[in-house]
């Protein structure tokens, strides 16, 4: 590790490869089960932007894309579980088969309600892609993802689009932020 950033995290959850071994196999699975059904993936911003710019280049059957900005974090580092729409979806999901891609899931308590808005505009099927799970226990789920790309433990992770009050997303890895940047 080098530079301003690295010095800030306390150990290396995912390495590059880790990642790029997590989308191939996700992409292989959208294609798999979407062959035939040119799925809307929506990318949650700003997190899951770097996970679905990958995901978009391992999908090998014809997706569409668009971008939905939502917040109940801040600068915070537990959910507020208000969900905030930042920025709506320019396509229309009716009768679309759609797959939101999310960077991290933990509890699901604000991806639950992006679901249930979505839901309501009638699309074919909703699943959600999520890179990453958090470790907790399995009752606090509100949101069961149909597909997991991997599981990380309950700690702060930034990376590879996840932040800290908007820092660190830029990192190429996924990596546990240490205590003393978040609890100054």
């Amino acid at each position: 590790m080098s530079g301003k950033l690295d010095q800030d995290i306390e150990s290396i959850l995912l390495s590059e490869q880790d990642i790029k071994d997590i989308v191939t196999r996700l992409g292989k699975e959208l294609s798999a089960d979407y062959a035939d059904k040119d799925p809307l993936v929506i990318a949650v911003l700003r997190g899951a932007f770097v996970f679905t710019a990958d995901l978009a280049r391992a999908i090998t059957v014809p997706a569409s894309f668009d971008f939905m900005a939502v917040s109940s974090y801040g600068s915070h580092t537990k959910s507020s579980g208000v969900l905030r729409i930042v920025k709506d979806l320019d396509t229309d999901i009716e009768g679309r088969h759609v797959i939101i891609a999310e960077d991290i899931l933990d509890s699901g308590l604000t991806l639950s309600r992006l679901i249930t808005m979505l839901e309501e505009r009638k699309p074919a099927s909703l699943r959600v892609c999520a890179f990453a799970v958090k470790d907790v226990p399995r009752e606090s789920w509100v949101v069961e993802p149909a597909y997991v790309g991997t599981h990380v433990p309950d700690a702060f992770i930034v990376g590879y689009g996840l932040d800290y009050a908007e820092h660190y997303r830029n990192l190429p890895y996924v990596g546990v932020l240490s205590p003393e940047v978040y609890q100054q």
